[in-house]
């Protein structure tokens, strides 16, 4: 593997590492009352955060486009290394929440940019499984921020100190031995297309369709994360049971990062994205069933996993490969952040059929529902022709030749 593969996956496992280590925090936060912290403004700099998430892959992808990947990603870590490590230092709410909106603005720009570097370096036939690979960074970063929780918790402060310290480290890695993206600088001369050519035609019903994917993709990835243990425990299931599902599902998503890519290539990115939120939406009406296996129950939680996280990811993989050169980044820093809005409201609206006694089965058909939309979604975008097709030409050229 080689040296960009391995720090493009460091970069994302440092998101995968802030998506649990506030919640890891807050309880010890709230039983101290930390800055006289309750579980309101808990929730808003948990929000805060992802508001910055948000804006921060916003911003990144113009950014990328015009003055480099090499140097957003690097800018990008600083942020999100300095404003973690700082944390811990703050003296009032304000600037605790300033702090995680600052790192939530490194990290926003973080994911994009990696994955843009990724899929400039391999062959277009390979884009989807190098985005895949890419984002398993992302759930051994949540997982080992769990294992770190276990050692240190209730003293919290060490968790922000070790994000902020690896962030640090992974910079002067990334200054010797990542280069800027061949593709970038042999386009530095070319004149740029404007941010409205996103709206513009044949590019309108591309550009809504997967802003509309990964809304509906990250809903389901927070929502669950957030729920999935709740929902269950209202089924009836013990509490050890749900909580066990969590780690069940993740594992699930860890395979389908890997299986999902793969078949991508081959197949076709749409097709296989759309089949993916197609399952999805079954797995998850079907989890609204009681079982009394807990070895059936476990093995459908599972395949759930693998169908839910990677169809989100697929998407990503989608637009690397549809978008041409120039904006390739924006465009991919512009779909991450339409998807964290989704982030933002899956865990609030399954949190509002958990406080009106709905959430079971009607939280797993919510959730179905947005499965069937985000396959809704991508079904009306044009296709990238799988790996070796010798069928029609390839989206990205159309559209440079327009």
């Amino acid at each position: 593997m080689s040296w960009p593969a391995v720090l493009c996956w460091l970069t994302v496992l440092l998101d995968g590492y802030d998506l649990v280590v506030l919640g890891a925090a807050i309880p010890t936060l709230l039983e101290r009352h930390h800055l006289g912290m309750t579980a309101s403004t808990a929730t808003f700099a948990a929000t805060f955060s992802l508001v910055g998430v948000a804006v921060g892959a916003a911003l990144s992808g113009p950014f990328a486009d015009r003055r480099g990947r090499r140097t957003t990603l690097l800018s990008s870590i600083a942020l999100f290394s300095v404003a973690t490590a700082l944390l811990p230092t703050a003296g009032s709410l304000g600037v605790f929440d300033a702090y995680r909106f600052a790192a939530g603005l490194g990290l926003g720009a973080c994911l994009p940019t990696a994955l843009t570097v990724m899929a400039e370096r391999v062959p277009p036939g390979r884009r989807a499984l190098a985005s895949t690979l890419t984002m398993t960074g992302y759930h051994t970063g949540a997982v080992l921020t769990s294992l770190l929780a276990l050692r240190f918790v209730p003293r919290w402060e060490p968790l922000f100190f070790l994000g902020g310290a690896a962030g640090l480290l992974l910079l002067p890695l990334v200054w010797l031995r990542l280069p800027e993206s061949a593709a970038f600088l042999d386009l530095r001369s070319e004149p740029r297309e404007p941010l409205r050519a996103f709206m513009t035609r044949p590019r309108l019903v591309m550009t809504l369709g997967v802003w509309a994917g990964s809304f509906m993709g990250l809903l389901l990835v927070y929502g669950l994360n957030t729920w999935l243990p709740t929902l269950m425990r209202t089924a009836g299931y013990s509490m050890s049971s749900s909580l066990t599902l969590l780690l069940v599902l993740n594992a699930g998503a860890i395979v389908g990062l890997l299986v999902a890519g793969m078949v991508a290539d081959r197949r076709g990115i749409k097709a296989t994205v759309v089949v993916w939120f197609g399952v999805a939406a079954v797995l998850l009406a079907t989890l609204s069933l009681t079982f009394t296996s807990s070895l059936v129950l476990d093995a459908v939680v599972f395949v759930t996993g693998v169908f839910v996280f990677s169809a989100q990811v697929l998407i990503y993989a989608y637009v690397t490969a549809a978008y041409p050169t120039d904006v390739r980044a924006t465009a991919l820093g512009l779909t991450a952040s339409v998807g964290r809005l989704g982030a933002i409201f899956g865990p609030a609206l399954t949190g509002l059929l958990v406080v009106a006694g709905s959430a079971h089965p009607w939280g797993f058909y919510f959730f179905a529902a947005v499965a069937v939309l985000g396959a809704a979604a991508l079904a009306v975008v044009p296709r990238v022709p799988a790996a070796g097709s010798r069928r029609g030409i390839p989206l990205e050229r159309r559209m440079s030749d327009e």
